[in-house]
């Protein structure tokens, strides 16, 4: 297991902070910056490009995994061998230190090809992604045929799972695996008077029509090794 920090700018203090804690004297830890802002979707996928690891989670600087994330969802990849990607509920963290839950309206367990896409509402009166996008553990092999995280402005990582899910099955997981940081300065919260939303998300549905029609994304084979977690 190996942690890839990728900061989306200047290295400025980052350095001196993770040493403080020790991430940076841990030989599975390695830190790169971009040199300028780049945005989430350039970033991640440098880091994806750093990465050779199997199995890919990403995690924003905000959120917090749950204490037992990996392993679950490790654990759910392992049974599942076909399935190209697992997620499990997210709960949203509050600066009282609060925990607001969101269940997935999705059974446990497999899901079909396609399930995310059909439980995508994108009406703008309604708009309902089926799961948290951040909060999900890729195959990489997944993650690099559909391209990395998409070009779309504020849906980087839905335009991602609403690809992957339009090529390959997928596995839920029960109990919440992600804590998603709610606070004054996060990015998603700005009103950024970006106009082209609608726009955005017919190409989406465009690009996953074309998918689904393609053959089928075929899992290739782990090691034991490859599911562990230290």
């Amino acid at each position: 297991m190996a942690l890839a920090v990728q900061v989306d700018g200047e290295l400025d203090g980052i350095p001196t902070t993770l040493s403080r804690c020790g991430a940076l004297a841990d030989p599975r830890v390695s830190l790169s910056a971009n040199g300028t802002r780049a945005g989430a979707a350039v970033t991640r996928n440098v880091a994806l490009g750093r990465s050779s690891a199997p199995l890919i989670q990403n995690l924003d600087a905000d959120d917090e995994l749950e204490p037992t994330a990996l392993r679950t969802l490790l654990t759910a990849l392992r049974d599942h061998p076909d399935a190209g990607f697992a997620v499990g509920p997210a709960r949203d963290l509050h600066a009282s230190g609060a925990l607001r839950e969101f269940p997935i309206a999705l059974p446990d367990g497999p899901i079909p090809r396609g399930a995310l896409v059909d439980a995508w509402i994108t009406e703008p009166d309604r708009y309902h992604v089926p799961v948290h996008p951040a909060g999900v553990m890729w195959r990489r092999d997944l993650l690099l045929t559909v391209g990395g995280w998409s070009a779309a402005h504020g849906m980087e990582d839905t335009a991602l799972l609403m690809a992957a899910s339009a090529l390959a099955p997928g596995v839920v997981v029960r109990g919440p695996t992600l804590r998603y940081r709610k606070h004054r300065a996060q990015t998603s919260t700005k009103v950024s008077g970006f106009e082209g939303e609608g726009e955005q998300i017919s190409l989406v549905r465009s690009r996953v029509a074309l998918l689904r029609a393609a053959p089928p994304w075929q899992a290739s084979p782990l090691t034991a090794g490859e599911f562990a977690v230290e």
